[in-house]
């Protein structure tokens, strides 16, 4: 599958430093967005470690495929989508871990979510609250279920809108990486069509921007690093409250 892409960072306009990172392997046809917590140093610390170690990951069992797995690969998953949940875990892993050793990066941890396209799919992986969309004939759709408290109201109750806009703790996330010595990743299967664009967020972009603006942004054209540009702005002209991380992939054939 050709792909096109093209990703963004800013710091936005309230924070001292940026602790979102974003990878964008091309030849692996791997793309990551992680928005660190922690304060200070660690959220960098950790989303850092995050996608690092899943694009090395990646790359290892891309080179031999007979290396042997930190994790059992789970029954009845195939084989790349048991590759992201894996790089994932381990991302957990080392994070945890480094956490502990290091009294300085006590509490850090961070939110991921990734895409693999191999021939014909694509694997999304993903912990926190942190998106993926796809833009398909003119219409953007959330892919991923936000591992939000907020999310976990909604399920249990019928949220108004206005509800919604004043619930308290939105910024409230359930499931992290770092958080504990082993987290539960979410894995979703594409069959992506030509001209499909598949966005990958921080919420920092997400909780700015509402998907219909989102969507009015795609649809100005096809320059992918233009439009990161414009969803990036649109969060500062919105406020820019939290770092805002962009990955925008074309599927062209």
């Amino acid at each position: 599958m050709k792909l096109a892409a093209a990703g963004r960072t800013h710091v936005g306009m309230k924070r001292a430093h940026n602790e979102d990172s974003l990878r964008l392997c091309r030849e692996e046809g791997l793309f990551i967005v992680a928005d660190g917590m922690g304060g200070h140093a660690s959220g960098e610390v950790a989303s850092q470690m995050s996608v690092e170690t899943l694009a090395e990951f990646f790359r290892a069992t891309a080179d031999d495929d007979e290396i042997t797995w930190p994790y059992k690969m789970e029954k009845d998953r195939r084989y790349d989508e048991g590759r992201i949940m894996t790089g994932i875990k381990l991302s957990n892993r080392r994070i945890f871990e480094s956490a502990s050793r290091d009294s300085r990066l006590k509490g850090m941890g961070t939110t991921i979510v990734a895409t693999f396209f191999n021939e014909k799919e694509c694997y999304i992986g993903h912990v926190g609250d942190s998106r993926v969309y796809r833009f398909r004939s003119g219409k953007l759709m959330q892919l991923t279920e936000d591992h939000s408290l907020l999310n976990d109201y909604i399920k249990m109750r019928q949220l108004t809108p206005e509800e919604i806009e004043a619930f308290p703790h939105k910024n409230v996330i359930v499931r992290a990486l770092g958080m504990k010595e082993t987290v539960q990743v979410d894995v979703l299967t594409e069959a992506p069509q030509s001209g499909d664009v598949y966005l990958l967020c921080s919420d920092g972009l997400s909780g700015m921007v509402t998907d219909k603006n989102m969507e009015h942004i795609l649809k100005q054209g096809d320059d992918l690093d233009l439009s990161c540009e414009r969803l990036i702005d649109a969060a500062n002209d919105n406020g820019g409250t939290d770092n805002i991380t962009v990955i925008l992939i074309k599927c062209l054939a």
